[in-house]
């Protein structure tokens, strides 16, 4: 039996995973924004065996949520599963100046990885929009560019899974795995997504859990259980040290060696 915390948990992917790994006899902790959104996990999965809460949106907000899981000792495996959408019309600032696409999807990640206790496995959620972007690391909060939402968003899940490769590189007692869920109906995806629902769920609980040779090779990347080329640039180790530099900039938080 293995312990995992999801983020972004109280509905959604992140919830159908922690429902699959507690029918799998795991125990989950899931992670909600406000006290609202964590009476919604509740009912969503009442055999969770806690729900930490916080707003990430803010650098104080995540260090809050990094604080209640070290509480709870540390995890077998987390799966940085919190996200926002690719449909913001404008550059949307945080509390703490920054763009609310990065700062989620990219910072919180950075944050979460580098406050917490450090677990057996990591798991990223990317998306198959990271292939077609750069990384953009000069301009990460989009000062320079116009805003385009969907390419912020692309961005961040590219970040996700550098942020992935230079865990697996660095942390070598730890496996680190990115993937992408596909395309799918749910509040942050839309209606129009096309892609199986009932797969989007499962590779991100087998990263978490499972015994499988496949799924404790760190480094790697899927897509519904298989293995899967990333964008290039996510392999490459000096773009990797540069997020990572850049999130310790932004943050005042560095990733411990």
């Amino acid at each position: 039996m293995s312990r995992i915390l999801i983020t972004g948990s109280s509905e959604g992917l992140g919830l159908m995973a922690g429902q699959l790994l507690v029918s799998q006899g795991h125990q989950v902790v899931l992670h909600a924004r406000s006290q609202s959104r964590a009476a919604d996990a509740k009912r969503g999965l009442p055999e969770a065996e806690a729900i930490v809460v916080g707003d990430v949106s803010s650098i104080a907000g995540t260090r809050q949520v990094a604080e209640q899981a070290n509480e709870l000792g540390t995890f077998d495996a987390v799966i940085h599963n919190v996200a926002v959408g690719y449909r913001e019309p404008r550059r949307v600032t945080t509390a703490d100046g920054l763009p609310h696409v990065f700062a989620i999807n990219t910072l919180t990640p950075y944050l979460l990885t580098a406050l917490m206790h450090r677990p057996k496995r990591l798991v990223y959620l990317s998306s198959g929009m990271h292939h077609h972007v750069d990384a953009n690391l000069d301009d990460l909060l989009w000062t320079e560019r116009h805003w385009n939402g969907a390419d912020a968003y692309a961005e961040s899940k590219l970040h996700d899974a550098m942020l992935a490769f230079a865990m697996a590189r660095r942390w070598t007692d730890v496996i680190s795995t990115a993937l992408e869920p596909g395309w799918v109906k749910t509040r942050m995806g839309g209606s129009s997504a096309n892609d199986d629902l009932s797969q989007a769920h499962l590779t991100q609980a087998w990263l978490a859990v499972s015994e499988d040779k496949g799924a404790k090779v760190s480094g790697d990347y899927f897509y519904h259980l298989k293995r899967m080329a990333p964008n290039p640039q996510a392999l490459n180790a000096a773009l990797q040290d540069r997020l990572l530099e850049r999130c310790a900039q932004i943050s005042g938080v560095r990733m411990p060696e």
